[in-house]
């Protein structure tokens, strides 16, 4: 499992979201289509900053259906947008 989390530079959580299942799926996207989300592991932490979450978001547009459910996909973008809006945000995919 994947859960997903917004947070300071101080790593003070400020929002957090129901994550998605590590799939097969993703573990196969190609790293050249797909570098942001080919990144993910359901093992570690991956942090994306606010120069990264427009190339996240893009990458997530154009998944092909099914790899991440649009219930978290639609998290992905809510959450995306609070990084985007904010100063000194994070967006965690918390692996286990």
């Amino acid at each position: 499992m994947i859960d997903l989390q917004v947070r300071q530079e101080s790593e003070r959580i400020l929002a957090r979201a129901s994550g998605f299942e590590w799939t097969q799926e993703l573990i196969d996207l190609d790293r050249a289509v797909y570098p942001m989300l080919a990144g993910l592991c359901a093992y570690l932490d991956t942090v994306f900053n606010e120069r990264q979450i427009p190339m996240l978001l893009e990458e997530l547009e154009r998944l092909p259906d099914g790899v991440i459910p649009e219930s978290a996909a639609a998290e992905i973008r809510r959450l995306a947008i609070m990084v985007q809006e904010g100063q000194h945000l994070y967006l965690w995919f918390c692996g286990d």
